[in-house]
């Protein structure tokens, strides 16, 4: 009979901020399957316990269920910790210099693969595990042919495509707005991955596409011999500026494009939950995009 083992991973989880609700369903279940739970261990977010923990687990127990740590907040590690406890090594695929990738590498030992570089894949033997992670606000179709090509280069290969919801779901709709229309404006701010992916996908697809921050940076050459504008925006990109820009253009007609329901949330994390926070400021409007 096989011997199980869960590993909770999380700070919060470990100081009874919160209740580890997931490790009982999880017990649970494997008793359901008549697996027998010999172990569960809980652990912090910090790497090097994680380590020690999660390699324990894995020498003593015949499956390790782990629970916690996989996003989307930057002491998220557990992908990581697993890959270096088992000797699989790390591609992060991802743009140079960007913030998330910066942080990201900076917690394991892992190479980039850029694709503003090419698609040069790492000096190793064939039969390398590899494990690959992505960042989250890259071209879907780049990350896609990244991932493919590390695929024909080794044989064991393990995908963790972290491309975050909003990123997917504004690109496919991008790709289809460019079928309808001569020019894309992309709302956002001038330094946002996601926007810049945006402007690049509906390039890609035969289309003038350009990334403005608001009204003010429109210029009147774009619109030369355009009958139809198809306009998007960043995944932080208030509405209100949104809307600035489609008053500017004064369109005799607007249609909306209807994308992926975005019905994703976020719990704040504990510490958070009780702080006073300010009434919002409607005269306060501030455009960018984090991601």
């Amino acid at each position: 009979m096989a011997s199980a083992e869960i590993v909770a991973v999380g700070s919060e989880l470990l100081l009874g901020q919160i209740v580890d609700t997931n490790s009982s369903w999880i017990a649970q279940r494997l008793a359901d399957l008549g697996v027998d739970l010999f172990y569960k261990s809980t652990v912090g977010d910090n790497p090097v316990r994680m380590k020690k923990v999660v390699g324990r687990a894995a020498g003593r127990s015949d499956v390790v269920i782990i629970s916690g740590g996989l996003g989307p907040t930057q002491d998220d590690l557990t992908r990581e910790v697993v890959a270096e406890v088992v000797g699989r090594k790390l591609v992060l695929v991802g743009h140079r210099g960007h913030q998330e990738v910066i942080g990201t590498m900076g917690q394991s030992e892992m190479d980039l693969l850029d694709n503003r570089e090419g698609y040069t894949t790492p000096d190793w033997p064939d039969n390398t595990p590899v494990t690959v992670l992505t960042q989250t606000t890259l071209s879907v179709d780049d990350t896609q042919r990244a991932i493919e090509r590390i695929k024909d280069r080794f044989e064991d290969v393990i995908v963790r495509n972290d491309l975050c919801y909003a990123t997917t779901n504004r690109q496919a709709t991008v790709k289809t707005l460019s079928e309808m229309v001569e020019l894309v404006l992309v709302i956002g701010a001038p330094n946002s991955s996601n926007c810049n992916r945006l402007r690049e996908v509906a390039k890609a697809h035969g289309v003038d596409a350009h990334l403005i921050n608001g009204p003010d940076e429109l210029e009147l050459g774009w619109l030369e011999g355009v009958e139809n504008v198809g306009i998007t925006s960043g995944a932080s990109t208030p509405e209100s500026l949104v809307r600035a820009v489609i008053d500017a253009l004064a369109p005799t007609e607007e249609v909306t494009i209807e994308g992926a329901d975005e019905d994703v949330s976020f719990v704040l994390p504990a510490e958070l939950r009780n702080v006073d926070r300010p009434e919002p400021n409607p005269d306060r409007v501030v455009a960018g995009d984090i991601k």
